[in-house]
């Protein structure tokens, strides 16, 4: 193994500047074995680098060659794989896994221990060595007194070092001057000692005459010791004068550095001072303004409001910590809320006279208002106002007291004035509402005030004329509101609608306007609601709604500043709704069906409040007073439906067309008229559902009572006009309802022509009766002439009692009778009379069919045929 380690060293090894340390021969664990060596290696160049290679033999030779090397850095684990039984077999963990057997034991812990001895000396890395025995892990000392130690180790490991060049040429000049040596080595070994001897004496010799020059030298020494000593006095001087140097500079460093503190100071001083005066001194204009300033002139209030703004900025200012400790900063406080404090009252005086003068002045407009159905404008007031919106909010920021102060005088003064131009503005509607003062004495009103003094005029009762004439039927149908339908006609309905609306369009822009203004003069916000609910309720503001809890000066509001608009607008115009709900009232009496025009003005103008804002005040109150309407609407309904009710009927006249059924109809077209395109039709389709039932019922309750009309006749014609009416107006809530009149219709009028066609006939109809009789119980049709009373005799002699003659004066006298129990309103007379012609033939050809059946061969036929009963009916017909 030693001539294999040589040979190696010198030709793969040494070309590199490698030194090899260990060689171990292995082969792969598991396959064909086939040897290589591993060895480790150090280079020769620092930084030293510890390699591991794989050295195998050449396949065309017998010289080695390098294959493979790994760097001992980057070895992680070895694994001897059984620390305590021997075993060839180990394993090296590079990049992978590599498995080898070595091939004797003693091989494979050498070559191991010297790759622990290597990992300690050169690399000190964490390599685990797993499965080794403790004995192989000796721990290198790494330093200090022990390095020898290490070199004799690196000796240890050493085993081996290669001759320089000047060595081997030595020995060999030396074995060429001794031919014998290698054939007598004592003798050799004899002239080598000799030579040795005398290099020792010349040795002895040389040191013995050096001795005078190592005097010398030491002379020498012990003078350059007393240089040493000198030189050290002088350092020692040298360094007491640097300490004081050092003392000094310490000192001079101190006083500076108390130097630079005080100019940081003085710099940090001269700031404050700086911030003081440039945030806390009030320019000697704006405290002029303050004190003196014009409140009445644009210029004078653009001048008090930047003064304002300055002092609030002031006043405002975040002081560090310690500034309001100071004496000045405490009388610039102090000044600063005294020019506040005067300011606040000199504004809140200045302007409690402008909301008195704007009283005054209002009230002389009113004069010319009084004759016109108009509110006066407060534009003006409100342009001039809005001047001092940016004190108010100056104002609301710093003495909330006097803000509220305002706020409530402002409603006092503008209530009373409002009060007074809208009950004018009422006064005035009510007045043209209600027309000349001859109309007012005819509604029984005081011509002055509008109001109703006159009692209400009791329901007409209503009865059915003996004569067909719709003239006369319409001067008894029932009142439908509290007075004469033939008093009212459409143009006053329409004056009365037109006025309303008039109403409505003024009162809707005085509230948006005074909202408006109340929002941008108080500097309350107004945020769009997403509730689409209308409030029933609006809490009154006298002593609770505007008062406030003041903390620190900060005001903590009870509500939102939303709900204080709409507060204060209910304290300004609290009239509004009761004589809304008063001119409705009116309205009402004069004619209930005005609620129908109230109901779709009034639906509109709270549709179009709502989208503005449905929580505002105009919002509220239009939704409060449409309540009151919808109820006058559903109380004129109720009122309809209970006369229908409690409807009489004449018993020695003739019924027609009934009075509740036309005014139905005059309903109908009314409310279509004025509901068309509105935004409350679902209360009118509710309404008319109430109405056709009532009607439906009252016609057939009025038909059963009828002792002048037949029932049928009374059907027919009324459910005939409500089935017109309806397809007339296209009503779609109503189509069922339609649909249901012309069956009524069509069957009443089927069942009168049936009962009535019995009579002309009557003895031929009971005796075909009794034959279809007699076939019901089985009697076959051609045996039921051998019946005793059904024989041909019978029948012969029941044919000759309606002879042509006959006949036709039993349709006379049936036409005759038709046209008394029928109206002329109506004209159902030929559709009638054509329906009972249709019924006749219809009659005569079901006798022949049971003639010809039954009589078969007998010859037996009326005496009278169907053109005979088209000549009789059309002749009767052109006669009457």
């Amino acid at each position: 193994m030693t001539a294999i380690k040589h040979a190696l060293q010198r030709d793969i090894f040494t070309p590199n500047d490698e030194r090899l340390l260990s060689i171990v021969n292995v082969c792969k664990a598991g396959k064909k074995k086939r040897n290589c060596f591993l060895c480790a290696t150090v280079t020769t160049e620092r930084p030293v680098q510890v390699n591991v290679v794989k050295v195998k033999k050449s396949d065309k030779g017998d010289f080695y060659k390098r294959q493979t090397a790994w760097a001992l850095r980057d070895l992680a684990v070895v694994d001897a794989k059984d620390a305590v039984k021997e075993s060839p077999e180990f394993d090296l963990h590079f990049d992978k896994v590599y498995k080898w057997v070595a091939s004797s034991t003693v091989e494979k812990n050498t070559f191991i221990s010297c790759i622990w001895k290597l990992n300690q000396r050169y690399l000190r890395k964490k390599i685990d060595f797993i499965n080794v025995s403790s004995q192989l892990l000796e721990e290198s000392v790494p330093s200090g007194e022990n390095q020898s130690v290490a070199g004799g180790d690196e000796e240890a490991v050493d085993e081996y070092q290669e001759l320089n060049a000047r060595e081997e040429q030595d020995i060999e000049i030396m074995m060429e001057g001794c031919e014998y040596a290698i054939a007598n080595a004592e003798a050799f070994a004899e002239k080598l000692s000799r030579e040795l001897q005398v290099l020792d004496g010349a040795n002895i010799q040389s040191i013995m005459a050096s001795e005078k020059q190592v005097n010398i030298l030491m002379k020498l020494l012990d003078e350059a010791l007393k240089e040493v000593d000198q030189i050290e006095l002088k350092l020692s001087s040298y360094e007491e004068m640097l300490q004081s140097v050092k003392e000094q500079m310490d000192q001079i460093s101190e006083s500076n550095h108390l130097i630079h503190l005080s100019n940081t100071n003085n710099v940090k001083l001269l700031s404050e001072i700086e911030f003081l005066v440039n945030h806390m001194d009030l320019a000697k204009g704006h405290i002029k303004a303050l004190q003196e300033g014009d409140l009445t002139s644009s210029r004078g209030i653009e001048a008090c409001t930047n003064a304002a703004d300055a002092l609030l900025q002031c006043m405002n200012v975040a002081l560090r910590p310690g500034h309001d400790m100071l004496h000045a900063v405490k009388q610039q406080q102090q000044r600063f809320s005294d020019l506040r404090e005067q300011f606040a009252r000199r504004l809140a005086s200045h302007l409690n006279s402008v909301f008195v003068q704007q009283g005054h002045d209002q009230s002389s407009t009113l004069a010319q208002h009084s004759a016109e159905l108009t509110l006066p404008n407060h534009h003006p007031f409100h342009r001039d106002l809005l001047r001092y919106a940016k004190l108010m909010e100056w104002l609301k920021n710093t003495d909330y007291g006097k803000y509220e102060g305002l706020t409530k005088n402002y409603m006092d003064y503008l209530s009373r004035l409002y009060e007074r131009e809208i009950k004018d503005f009422f006064e005035v509607a009510k007045i043209k509402m209600t027309g000349t003062t001859r109309e007012g004495k005819k509604f029984g009103l005081h011509g002055s005030s509008g109001k109703l003094t006159g009692s209400t005029s009791s329901l007409n009762k209503l009865s059915v004329q003996s004569s067909g004439n719709r003239r006369s039927q319409s001067s008894s149908l029932l009142d439908m509101g509290n007075m004469s339908a033939s008093d009212l006609d459409v143009a006053d309905r329409t004056k009365f609608d037109k006025i309303f609306e008039q109403v409505l369009s003024e009162l809707e822009p005085l509230c948006l306007a005074e909202q408006d203004f109340i929002s941008k003069f108080f500097k309350l916000q107004q945020h769009q609601s997403t509730s689409g609910t209308t409030m029933n309720e609006v809490e009154e503001m006298d002593g609770v709604a505007l008062s406030r809890s003041h903390t620190s000066g900060v005001a903590q509001t009870v509500s939102s500043e939303k709900d204080m608009i709409r507060q204060m607008m209910t304290k300004i115009f609290r009239c509004i709704e009761p004589e809304l709900n008063n001119l409705i009232a009116l309205g009402d009496k004069i004619d209930s069906f005005n609620s129908l025009y109230m109901l779709v003005k009034m639906s509109h103008h709270v549709w179009t409040a709502q989208n503005v804002d449905p929580a505002s005040f105009l919002s509220t109150t239009l939704g409060n007073v449409l309540v009151t309407v919808k109820r006058n609407f559903d109380k004129c309904i109720s009122n309809q439906m209970k006369q229908m009710d409690e409807v009489k009927i004449s018993k020695k006249s003739k019924v027609g067309i009934l009075p509740f059924v036309a005014e139905f109809e005059e309903f109908a077209a009314l409310a279509e008229s004025i509901f068309k395109n509105a935004e409350r039709r679902g209360d009118l389709d509710k309404a008319y559902i109430k109405l056709i039932r009532a009607v439906f019922d009252s016609v057939e309750k009025v038909a059963n009572e009828s002792q002048k009309t037949p029932r049928d006749v009374v059907m027919m014609e009324n459910f005939h006009h409500i089935f017109a009416t309806l397809s007339r107006l296209k009503i779609s809530c109503l189509e069922a309802e339609k649909k249901e009149a012309k069956q009524k219709y069509t069957d009443h009028l089927q069942s009168y022509v049936i009962y009535s066609l019995g009579q002309p006939l009557e003895k031929l109809n009971h005796f075909f009766e009794g034959v279809e009789a007699r076939v019901a119980q089985g009697i076959r049709e051609e045996e039921v002439s051998y019946q005793l009373a059904f024989n041909k005799q019978e029948l012969r002699k029941v044919i000759k009692e309606y002879p042509g003659k006959e006949v036709k004066k039993g349709l006379d006298n049936l036409y005759k009778k038709v046209d008394k129990h029928l109206c002329e309103e109506e004209n159902l007379l030929q559709v009638v009379w054509h329906s009972m012609q249709d019924e006749f033939i219809r009659q005569y050809k079901h006798f022949e069919g049971l003639i010809a059946r039954c009589y078969p061969g007998s010859g037996i036929t009326m005496e009278f045929t169907i053109q005979d009963i088209l000549d009789y009916c059309s002749s009767i017909a052109q006669s009457h």
